[in-house]
C-alpha cells in the first residue's frame, strides 16, 4: 500500500513523503496511529505543501541523526548485575535498559529497536552497534559487573584506575589503593637476636679456649 507519512519515520522516510508500505503495518500501525495516510488523490492534494518540502526534510532529517550518532558513539555504560563466578549473569541486561541508561548519561532518547543486540548474559565488556545516521554506525561500550563488585568499580575508576569488567573476575584480582600498606611490626624482642645478627656471630665451639 502506498502511504503518505505525516511524521519521519525511520528507515521509511520523511514527513510528506509518499512511500510503499505492507498492507498490515499500515492498516494495523501507520494509520491507526496518525503516523500516515493512505495516498490517495484527496490526501496528495491535500499534503502538497508538506510533499514540496520533502528532500529539504530528509536533509534535515539525516543531519540530525549523523549528530546524534556521533554524540553518542563509544559512550560506555556501566551495569551491575547479580552473578556466577563464572560471569554468567543471573538474568540479563536488555536492550531497552540499555536505551534508558543512554538517555539518562548523554540526554539521547533512543527506540530500544535500533540498537543492535539480544539482551546481555555475560559480565563483561560488550561492544554494541545501535543503528542510527547515515555516515556514523554509533558503538556504545556496555560494561557489566557483578552488582557486589559494582560501588568499588565505580571508585577505583573515580580514582583513575584503568580497571576493565575482565579484571575483577580474575581470581587473585584486587583493586589497587592510594596508599602504600604498612609494613607489618617485627615480632622480634630487644632482647632476641635476629638472623643476621646469629649468623654475624661466631661460633662458640670454634673461639679458642
Amino acid at each position: 500500500m502506498q502511504v503518505i507519512l505525516l511524521q519521519d519515520l525511520y528507515k521509511h522516510g520523511v514527513a510528506g513523503e509518499v512511500v510503499r508500505v505492507a498492507d498490515g503495518f499500515a492498516r494495523n500501525y501507520l494509520i491507526p496511529r496518525k503516523m500516515a495516510v493512505q495516498a490517495t488523490s484527496s490526501a496528495l492534494k491535500q499534503t502538497e505543501a508538506a510533499r514540496k518540502n520533502v528532500e529539504a526534510r530528509k536533509a534535515q532529517y539525516n543531519n540530525m541523526l549523523n549528530d546524534l550518532a556521533r554524540q553518542i558513539d563509544g559512550v560506555e555504560l556501566i551495569f551491575g548485575r547479580r552473578a556466577a563466578s563464572t560471569g554468567k549473569l543471573f538474568g540479563s541486561v536488555t536492550t531497552q535498559e540499555i536505551a534508558d541508561e543512554l538517555d539518562r548519561v548523554s540526554g539521547v532518547d533512543i527506540n530500544r529497536r535500533r540498537i543492535s543486540q539480544q539482551s546481555l548474559r555475560e559480565v563483561g565488556t560488550h561492544q554494541v552497534a545501535v543503528r542510527l545516521g547515515t555516515e556514523l554506525a554509533p558503538t556504545l561500550k556496555i560494561t557489566i559487573v557483578p552488582e557486589d563488585e559494582l560501588a568499588e568499580f565505580l571508585a577505583a575508576r573515580e580514582r583513575g584506575e584503568q580497571v576493565s569488567a575482565e579484571d575483577i573476575m580474575a581470581p587473585d584480582f584486587r583493586y589497587a589503593t592510594s596508599a602504600e600498606e604498612p609494613a607489618e611490626p617485627s615480632e622480634a624482642g630487644e632482647g632476641d637476636t635476629t638472623e643476621q645478627e646469629s649468623a654475624a656471630a661466631p661460633d662458640a665451639a670454634a673461639m679458642p679456649q
